[in-house]
């Protein structure tokens, strides 16, 4: 209420004084004026607001490798079904919602994420690199490549939408393997919050 006595008056210091019995002026049209004013200083608070809640969003990014030694080294096969993967080499982990003691991460908010799984391995008659991505032991996507030699890579990506507390991880298929170099990093698993919700 402050806002609009304060800017009535300075509508009308700034009308020349002959004008202020003047018929030209029109209060009402001056309140409407004030009115508007006011909604659009209301609705610039409103989005102010908004943007300060939307920085507040936790920052969450990791991107790992499978091996953190230099030197190849194929990792399995394993014949005891389903093998968690365990990137142990991590680029980045803002948020710490990765876990390279168990290749597991857990969604900290609710929200739509990002998921990438780049899987390399020696090419060989009898095995092949098969690893699959799984949201709370949900299989979701797999990797597969199979060729009797030379490297073989696969790739593949997904979006997902999330609940706090969700678990995503890289599984190693029976019987199959997957290679790596701590120097070159060929086997990654990367993700990112694209936003809460």
């Amino acid at each position: 209420m402050l806002i609009l006595i304060t800017v009535v008056l300075l509508n009308v210091w700034a009308i020349p004084a002959e004008e202020i019995f003047s018929p030209s002026i029109n209060i009402f049209e001056e309140l409407g004026k004030i009115t508007t004013m006011e909604k659009k200083m209301k609705s610039m608070e409103d989005e102010m607001e908004r943007l300060k809640t939307e920085n507040k969003a936790p920052k969450v990014a990791f991107s790992v490798s499978l091996l953190t030694s230099f030197g190849p080294k194929s990792v399995g096969p394993f014949h005891n079904g389903l093998h968690t993967l365990i990137y142990k080499y991590v680029f980045l982990n803002i948020g710490n919602a990765y876990d390279p003691n168990t290749g597991i991460f857990t969604a900290p908010v609710r929200g739509a994420y990002a998921f990438r799984v780049f899987s390399k391995a020696f090419g060989n008659p009898e095995r092949a690199v098969t690893a699959g991505l799984f949201k709370n032991d949900q299989h979701i996507i797999s990797t597969h490549g199979h060729q009797s030699g030379g490297f073989i890579s696969s790739s593949n990506g997904v979006s997902l939408l999330l609940g706090e507390g969700d678990k995503v991880k890289v599984n190693l298929y029976p019987g199959q393997w997957i290679f790596d170099n701590g120097e070159h990093h060929h086997s990654t698993f990367s993700g990112h919050l694209l936003f809460p919700m």
